[in-house]
């Protein structure tokens, strides 16, 4: 008997019963969980097809290679047609490997030449981040900017994968329903709301994916 079985298998992503656990207690979600998450936002938001949700997987790999290798993973997402890049980043600094210990959202914005950073342990991922808009800079041919945004800080050491859930799920509702990334404000209250909840809601996601 398997004692790990498959839960879900929903287009590029693969749940496992050991993954949904993961959203059933207080636990740091692992890169399946935002994996999963990010290609059904992906699917949600397929009437705007200039937004673009980079998985961790790919995003790891970009992090280690030269910027000079970055067309591998980046051309066949036709990333350059993009207006907006969403990246699941973590702190994992071991080479093609899954793991870290701190979640953090990466959106680049074209228009803007911009990449925003919001980290709900402000600081935590900044050096690498930084390093990585640069190498984005470099594959995209521009001369870029880096900004640390104001983010709603995390209470605990292990929600901050629900934080970068929920702040990539309300910024791209924004972005799909104004095409920019000015003015946008998410208060404190509404993301609260949403960290509260959101490990109910994927779990009802996934179960309404099953059926």
């Amino acid at each position: 008997m398997n004692k790990d079985p498959i839960v879900l298998s929903y287009d590029e992503s693969l749940l496992r019963k050991s993954d949904v656990d993961l959203l059933h207690g207080p636990y740091w979600l692992n890169d399946n969980i935002i994996s999963f998450y990010f290609e059904y936002l992906k699917n949600t938001f397929k009437s705007a097809p200039y937004i673009l949700f980079i998985s961790p997987e790919v995003t790891q790999c970009i992090k280690i290679i030269p910027s000079s290798q970055m067309k591998v993973f980046l051309d066949p997402l036709e990333s350059k047609s993009k207006q907006y890049i969403f990246f699941a980043f973590n702190d994992n600094e071991r080479p093609q490997t899954v793991g870290g210990t701190h979640w953090s959202l990466l959106l680049f914005s074209r228009a803007d030449k911009t990449v925003y950073h919001y980290d709900s342990s402000r600081g935590s991922n900044n050096e690498q981040a930084e390093h990585f808009a640069r190498k984005l800079f470099a594959y995209f041919d521009i001369k870029g900017e880096f900004s640390e945004e104001v983010s709603l800080q995390q209470t605990n050491g292990y929600d901050c994968g629900i934080y970068l859930i929920c702040n990539a799920e309300h910024l791209a509702k924004h972005l799909a329903a104004h095409h920019t990334t000015k003015n946008y404000y998410n208060s404190n209250e509404e993301l609260c709301n949403s960290v509260s909840t959101m490990r109910y809601q994927i779990v009802n996601i996934i179960e309404k994916l099953r059926d």
